[in-house]
């Protein structure tokens, strides 16, 4: 039994690695048509690898490897079943079928008239004009933009456009695409170059015979003489110019190349030559509007008929400006002329972009390339956040804000993107959302989201989560509490348990039993100490413990040798005090954790600063409780973390020096820098902070011209200052030249700052605050074009009675700045700049 059962943990084991390459590739195919079959066969593929991940018990192995013999014999039988009638489109499903589908739909923008194109007239006049100019070396123009915004269609009509055409001797379109091999490109060039030149191609050549070399000579020795123009549209990788420049000669005939791609890396390459780049805007909705009428009312000439004006504009909000999007959801529109109908569609667009592929097949399977050309594999920290700036740039995300610091802080996704991915999301059991009281069918779910509402959640909803490797709970009201003071057992796989702002004040007993439990979030609870048991989660990788009631770890954290994010502080709400920010307490042995690459927040105690210096990987540290005496740890330790992004120092008290003269230079890689505590002068490291974007003086108390190591910083964009200096004027001499938002506050003595001409040319937020004795405003606003306002609390009274009066006498010409609010008795004002 012993020797089989290891037999079948093989067999399994060889099955499981062939299932995840499947997978993979069902995936990547996942943006084209795929018959139902093939979809449920590729379901029932992924149910069982899940299964055999889950079971290792030696019974159940025989079991599951039947499973996959049943479901290779089923998807081979009913395929045999249906060969007859596939044999015509063996390829549809394939890479094939694929990349020709793309070649054509990027070839079929050709054939747009332009009546069917709305507000390119501006972006292809900038084309033209690079494209016709005297430059006589070879250039190249990039149209970058998201997936779906026009960049084909308008490259396209430019390049269809005749007083271009005559311009070159010779005009080629490229398709590429993620896939393509070189020589057939270089084939496809040739035998279109040659055709329209009406030249014929070497006598008794092959053209399907001839080799690599054969085909570059051919194609330079064709260029190399002539005003060439290439269209190379679909590109994704700058690998692709590296394949192709070399048969592109760069000759001094004012030769051109247009390319489109989505992607900022592509656009942005130096291609050694001369290069300028057109980044794509979305429409404005009047001519997101009249793109929809044009394709919605084809019959009425694009005029919408009254009664359906209000529905029109619905939709077409829905679509947020995607060229795309419009036109397909107008093709659909076209056959509908009643309200009933167009409410219909209005009230289920998540189904019809689902369910309706004559219309969103083409949409969905573009807006999808952008994301299957990321990796398939799991991927650390830093390579996940360069996927998340990929997936900004390539439009699948779109910026909401950002922190202090210019980092991302909120992200949405398109509107259309977002059904396209919650639809993906329901076919592949990806999650299931519910309120905790309806029972949950236990279909294999993965990922599970809980809005609890009720005191319980009910005993049927418990038992579907031992499958559940993801769980995130949104406790309503204080009335849920007792449903998560108590977990339901059997939940082996759980591997990511989000509590955040749920209302218990102790962890649940059996979580210590999650032994595949990554990521463990208690933000927002009131728990106040974690079990000495914590130390059994051996995988756990990521601890926030922001805004609890734990102040000190127990001494098992250090067990968590997998450990990578630790995160445990409490904020003060005025942030004006010394103590801003509270960390916690942490054995002085927690340098073992030699994993951790966040350590936010920490109270010094003992040893704590000495031991520091082993903990090389740290990316954001923050510590507070340090003593003058601790210098030289401190430095030694931060001069060792060679991968630092953020740094946050907090002295013991606020009359306590923070001495930091001892760091040699700042890590490469800084870019936020929290100093709280009363510093002698401004460190002469600063001179180094080449990378810093966020700075941040809290209580220093200068009292000399201390700008002048800060003012120079090449990346800074944005300066909060308070309590830091103890002078009346504050002198803003020079520099300062990517700075956005600048705060200072709680300086009692402050009067006046003074900006110079030239300083701050960017600014575009500016905050006064708790400065009771500030009386004068900089006089020159014109300086700071991008100024957006000024904010004033708590400053003298006299001044805001000026402002006030101003205001109320209507003489924004003057000052500059209008008043916007007055917030109760506070005196709180808001100046927002007044824009001619």
């Amino acid at each position: 039994m012993e020797l089989s059962s290891t037999v079948d943990l093989i067999t399994t084991k060889l099955e499981l690695n062939a299932m995840k390459a499947f997978l993979e590739v069902s995936e990547k195919r996942s943006g084209v048509a795929i018959n139902e079959m093939d979809n449920q066969w590729v379901a029932s593929v992924r149910d069982i690898a899940t299964k055999s991940k889950r079971r290792r018990v030696a019974v159940k192995l025989l079991n599951i490897n039947k499973r996959i013999k049943i479901i290779a014999e089923r998807n081979q039988r009913y395929r045999v079943f249906c060969s007859e009638s596939r044999k015509s489109n063996d390829q549809i499903g394939g890479e094939y079928h694929r990349n020709n589908w793309v070649k054509n739909l990027s070839e079929s923008a050709l054939f747009l008239k332009d009546d069917d194109l709305v507000g390119i007239d501006k972006a292809q006049q900038e084309l033209i004009g690079w494209l016709m100019d005297q430059e006589l070396r070879r250039t190249v123009t990039s149209v970058v933009g998201m997936g779906g915004l026009g960049k084909t269609a308008l490259v396209a009509n430019t390049f269809n456009k005749q007083v271009v055409k005559q311009h070159f001797d010779c005009c080629v379109w490229i398709t590429v695409s993620q896939q393509y091999v070189v020589t057939d490109l270089f084939k496809s060039m040739i035998k279109e170059l040659y055709g329209k030149a009406k030249e014929k191609i070497e006598p008794k050549i092959n053209l399907d015979s001839m080799n690599y070399r054969e085909l570059l000579e051919s194609l330079v020795s064709f260029l190399e003489p002539r005003r060439y123009l290439i269209v190379i549209d679909d590109v994704w990788s700058n690998q692709f110019w590296q394949d192709i420049s070399i048969a592109l000669p760069a000759n001094m005939n004012g030769s051109r190349i247009l390319l489109t791609t989505r992607k900022e890396e592509v656009a942005s390459f130096t291609f050694g030559a001369v290069n300028h780049i057109h980044r794509l805007k979305i429409l404005p909705f009047d001519e997101s509007l009249a793109l929809f009428c044009k394709k919605a009312f084809v019959g009425k000439g694009g005029q919408c008929p009254p009664y359906l004006e209000s529905l029109a504009s619905k939709l077409v909000a829905k679509c947020e400006a995607l060229p795309l999007a419009i036109v397909a959801l107008g093709g659909l529109m076209a056959s509908k002329n009643s309200i009933p109908e167009w409410n219909e569609v209005y009230n289920n667009l998540n189904r019809e972009l689902s369910e309706n592929d004559t219309y969103f097949e083409r949409l969905k399977y573009i807006s999808l390339l952008s994301y299957h050309d990321l990796s398939y594999r799991s991927i650390p920290e830093v390579v996940a956040g360069r996927y998340l700036t990929e997936l900004i740039c390539r439009g699948l995300l779109q910026i909401v804000s950002r922190n202090g610091s210019g980092r991302l802080k909120e992200c949405k996704m398109h509107d259309i993107f977002r059904e396209f991915a919650v639809s993906i999301s329901k076919s592949v059991k990806f999650v299931v959302k519910s309120d905790g009281i309806e029972e949950v069918e236990d279909n294999g779910i993965r990922r599970w989201s809980i809005e609890a509402k009720e005191k319980e959640m009910k005993s049927e909803s418990k038992a579907a989560l031992y499958r559940v490797r993801t769980l995130f709970v949104f406790a309503v009201n204080e009335t849920s509490k007792s449903s998560f003071n108590k977990l339901p057992s059997g939940f082996k796989l759980m591997r990511v348990l989000d509590l955040e702002d749920t209302p218990i004040d102790e962890l649940p007993h059996e979580l210590v039993y999650l032994f595949n439990l990554r990521y463990l979030n208690l933000t927002g609870t009131q728990v106040k100490e974690l079990p000495k048991s914590i130390g059994k989660l051996y995988n756990l990788q990521s601890l926030d413990m922001r805004e609890t009631q734990i102040k000190e770890l127990p001494a098992e954290i250090v067990k968590l040798k997998n450990l990578r994010h630790l995160i445990a502080y409490r904020l003060n709400i005025n942030r004006m005090e010394f103590d801003c920010w509270i960390g916690i307490v942490v054995p002085s042995n927690i340098c073992l954790l030699n994993n951790l690459q966040i350590l936010n927040s920490v109270e010094a105690r003992g040893d704590f600063i000495k031991q520091l210096r082993k903990m090389t990987l740290l990316r954001e540290l923050k510590v507070g409780n340090v003593h003058e005496t601790d210098e030289k740890n401190l430095c030694v330790a931060i001069s060792k973390m060679v991968h630092l992004e953020s740094l946050g120092v907090k002295s013991c008290n606020e009359d306590e020096l923070l001495k930091m003269d001892a760091l040699e230079s700042a890590p490469p890689d800084l870019a936020d820098l929290f100093l709280a505590g009363k510093l002698e002068k401004v460190p002469h490291w600063f001179n180094s902070l080449n990378n810093l974007t966020y700075l941040y003086l809290h209580w220093s108390r200068l009292r000399d011209d201390f700008l002048a190591r800060i003012q120079a910083l090449p990346n800074l964009r944005h300066f909060s200052m308070v309590n830091a200096y103890e002078g009346e004027k504050l002198f803003f001499l020079e520099g300062f030249q990517k700075l956005k938002v600048l705060t200072i506050g709680g300086s009692p003595r402050l009067k006046e700052i003074v900006i110079n001409k030239g300083v701050m040319p960017v600014l575009q937020d500016l905050y006064i605050l708790y400065c009771q004795e500030f009386t004068t405003l900089p006089h020159d606003w014109e300086h700071q074009p991008d100024l957006k306002q000024v904010c004033l609390i708590s400053v003298a009274p006299w001044l805001l009675e000026k402002i006030w009066r101003l205001e109320r006498m209507d003489e924004q010409a003057v000052t500059g700045i209008m008043l916007s609010r007055q917030k109760g008795t506070e005196a709180v004002f808001k100046i927002t700049r007044w824009f001619e």
